[in-house]
């Protein structure tokens, strides 16, 4: 394929470079005093909400009385709780039912949704300060890295694997979606010329067919920039095109879009309208079937510039099970630490991990890894972390999240100027994340106690454990029925996964689009969980302290296991 080049490009670029240099100079600036930036962002927050049913309730009006920082900082801490989303699911849901002024004033421009500790999702305000301070302005500047490090970034089209930006409303009629499909749809009018789909196409229902889709839209281009979240996606998108290929060039050949696969009349009519016949590609495609058997990402899009996604934690067993599939002259851009809760910075460099933190937008506090057991651990400011340590972090943010517990365990990576630098490390506090289903280890106890009833068999202790190389989990059964088959357990298992599913969205969203693979069943020898406790005692446990989370990812508890399985 000969290098295109999009309308506009040189547009594009030259204003994605004028906002960027200017983010990046704010930036700057900011990160010269964090104590400064972080005083300035913290005022600012509970000055704009002082007047609402938390700012009331926490003192805000008391706290910023304070003469300095430290004295700032000090109030907040001892008349603010460190929160997790349970503690403010009352006050997000007297927002969905329409009362204004909660935890902020007026009401959210919307919401985003993802999985909680419990049955019922988590809805995370998001406010139209923090949308264009932080989604917006970010964005921008996000872009602008990319151009730093590969001008080429938006000669040609860009494939983007975003979320449904709407898909329904809260009680009040506030709408909720997700946030990456609607930064997508919010991007400035000159870059809407990079997609070759519209945005119609990430509401096809059957995951199958909307990798189809994407792919047969993307794979006519010359696509010079990607973007999506987990790798697990760039894997799937890879088995589709290994599926379907050969359609993919019949459909471009004759300017069409296959009826083999499912998509709703409404989106098929609105894609088709995209789309011409286009000989000439369908016949590059072929030739490169002929000559390479498997056509990979780096043939059929050989001018790609960068590749945007995570490969920090467990994404990156999936990252580099798909980063040969890519050319060599492309670089690999790090999503960023970037949660539905909080998107705390960017990443400045490609080919790093490390995200710089912005404390002239969030208000930030850490929990050092070695008192994350602790009743009243020690909270560490942005300015107070050191490199190489590992932390909880702690965000404030304008959209009505204080001192909300991210529930991450980071690593600083170090500094830009006095901003830390970091990378996410895992999950912590029984959540498992092998995809981004981020499960926890309440929702696997409360399916587990659902599939005893709908089945009749009770279980006398059961664990699970991640299976990263699997990308599956396996979960472990000591029926009190000794004679339980094989067949049964799986069965259980089958009824059990079917509940994780209605408890945790983000869980049904991985398996329905097979990202994550069908759970694997093994029953235990009778008296397991005693077993496993005196091995682990020999080992040098101490027999008072004693616990065990029931869903980890730790390949040596799940080894010492595997030995106790019928």
């Amino acid at each position: 394929m000969k290098e295109q080049r999009v309308k506009g490009w040189w547009f594009i670029k030259f204003a994605l470079t004028l906002v960027g240099k200017k983010g990046i100079a704010e930036l700057e600036r900011a990160s010269k005093d964090a104590i400064k930036a972080q005083d300035k962002t913290l005022r600012s927050f509970l000055t704009v909400s002082k007047d609402t049913v938390y700012g009331k309730e926490h003192h805000f009006e008391d706290i910023l009385k304070a003469k300095d920082s430290e004295e700032l900082f000090k109030r907040y801490r001892e008349l603010v709780p460190i929160n997790d989303y349970e503690n403010l699911r009352p006050y997000i849901e007297r927002h969905k039912n329409g009362e204004p002024d909660i935890l902020f004033p007026g009401k959210p421009k919307m919401y985003a949704t993802t999985s909680g500790t419990t049955k019922e999702p988590k809805w995370i305000p998001i406010t139209e300060r923090y949308y264009q301070e932080v989604y917006k302005t970010m964005n921008q500047l996000w872009f602008y890295t990319m151009i730093m490090n590969k001008p080429k970034t938006f000669y040609g089209k860009t494939l983007s694997i975003v979320g449904k930006a709407i898909e329904g409303a809260a009680p009040d009629g506030t709408v909720y979606g997700s946030i990456s499909g609607i930064s997508q749809r919010d991007i400035p009018s000159f870059m809407d010329v990079l997609h070759p789909a519209p945005a119609d196409i990430f509401h096809i229902p059957d995951y199958k067919a909307r990798y189809y889709a994407i792919m047969r839209m993307g794979i006519e281009q010359d696509i010079t920039l990607i973007i999506t979240a987990n790798p697990s996606t760039l894997i799937e998108m890879q088995n589709n095109a290994n599926e379907f290929y050969d359609e993919y060039v019949e459909d471009i050949e004759k300017g069409t879009l296959s009826r083999r696969l499912p998509i709703p009349d409404e989106i098929r009519a609105v894609l088709e309208k995209k789309i011409k016949p286009n000989p000439e590609r369908a016949a590059e495609l072929r030739a490169l079937k002929e000559k390479y058997g498997t056509v990979l990402p780096k043939y059929y899009w050989p001018h790609m510039q960068v590749v945007n996604v995570w490969f920090c934690g467990n994404t990156n067993i999936f990252f580099e099970k798909i980063r040969d599939s890519f050319p060599e002259t492309c670089v690999f851009h790090e999503m960023g630490y970037f949660a539905t809760e909080c998107r705390s910075g960017i990443v400045l460099k490609s080919n790093s991990p490390d995200t710089v933190i912005f404390g002239h937008k969030i208000f930030f506090e850490f929990v050092h890894e070695s008192e994350l057991e602790s009743e009243n651990p020690r909270v560490y400011r942005m300015d107070e972390v050191k490199k190489g340590e590992r932390y909880c972090m702690i965000v404030t943010t304008s959209a009505g999240l204080y001192r909300y517990n991210m529930n991450d365990l980071v690593e600083i990576t170090g500094f830009v100027n006095q901003f830390p630098t970091l990378k996410l490390i895992q999950k912590v506090n029984g959540t498992i994340n092998i995809t981004g289903e981020k499960l926890h280890e309440r929702q696997f106890v409360e399916a587990v106690h659902a599939a005893e009833k709908d089945t009749g068999n009770r279980v006398a202790f059961f664990i699970g454990f991640a299976d990263t190389s699997k990308v599956t989990y396996r979960f472990y059964y000591e029926f009190v029925n000794a004679d339980i088959t094989q067949e049964k357990a799986e069965n259980f298992t089958r009824v059990l996964d079917e509940y994780l599913k209605k408890y945790n969205i983000e869980y049904e969203t991985k398996r329905s689009s097979n990202r994550l693979k069908d759970p694997e069943t093994a029953r235990l020898v009778k008296e397991s969980f005693e077993k496993f406790k005196a091995t682990c005692i020999d080992k040098g446990y101490r027999d008072g302290q004693f616990k065990v989370n029931l869903l980890m990812q730790d390949e040596k508890r799940h080894a010492m296991f595997k030995e106790l399985v019928l």
